[in-house]
Order: C-alpha cells, then sequence, then structure tokens
C-alpha cells in the first residue's frame, strides 16, 4: 500500500526572490555598518564622543547588540522554531538575523542558524488547514 507523504517545505519562486531581497539587504546593511562606521576611526570615534546622527545611533545600536550576542541569538531562535513548524515568516526572520550576525562577528550562533535553516528545507512542509 503506498504511503502518502507530505512535500518538503520548499519556498516557491516568488518567496524565494524576497527571501534575496532580505538577505542582500541584510548583508549590505552589515558591511556597510561595519566597513563604513564600526571600523571607520573617523566615523567611530565621532560616534564615541557624541556625534547625534542616525549613523551613530545605529552605529551604538549595533555595539550593544554585538556585545550580548543579540544577531545571533534571534537568528538561532528563529532558525530552531522554523526548523520544527516551517514557515516563511521564521526563515526570513532567521536569514536575515543570521546574514546580519555573521557580518557583524557573531559568526558562532549565526553560523549554527544558518545550518539549521539549511536541514529545515528537508523537513516536510505543514498540513495545510
Amino acid at each position: 500500500m503506498p504511503v502518502a507523504t507530505r512535500p518538503l517545505f520548499l519556498p516557491t519562486p516568488r518567496q524565494t526572490n524576497w527571501l534575496l531581497i532580505v538577505g542582500f539587504l541584510s548583508v549590505g546593511e552589515a558591511l556597510y555598518l561595519r566597513y563604513l562606521a564600526i571600523e571607520n576611526s573617523t566615523v567611530s570615534l565621532a560616534c564615541q564622543a557624541g556625534l547625534d546622527t542616525w549613523l551613530c545611533a545605529t552605529f551604538r545600536l549595533t555595539i550593544v547588540l554585538f556585545h550580548y550576542q543579540v544577531f545571533g541569538a534571534v537568528a538561532l531562535a528563529a532558525a530552531l522554531l522554523n526548523f520544527v513548524r516551517p514557515s516563511l515568516v521564521l526563515l526570513t526572520v532567521a536569514l536575515a538575523a543570521a546574514a546580519f550576525g555573521v557580518v557583524a562577528h557573531n559568526a558562532d550562533l549565526s553560523a549554527l542558524a544558518a545550518g539549521i535553516l539549511i536541514l529545515s528545507l528537508a523537513r516536510p512542509a505543514p498540513a495545510p488547514g
């Protein structure tokens, strides 16, 4: 007797395009902050001296989140939830946080989350209804 199996969790082409946009924007913003604010000594020193711009506010927020490993923790939590119950929203959050975390030196948890995201593509899709 044949056994009916559910299809694997696989984003549609439209969803894949959305995931590509989110991933590239996350990596782009992380690269921008890392190389043009955090590692740029002129901007970094100006922000630490109290310059009040949106770039410096983002710089300070990124530094605080980095110290508490927030990027990696969010990526790992969303990836684990996506592994248990696959959904596009969790996949998007985990992808964005993992991409940002890898670039922003939260690579330990972010890389683990990326691996779990890859494994989640081998899970069956949730049952409809």
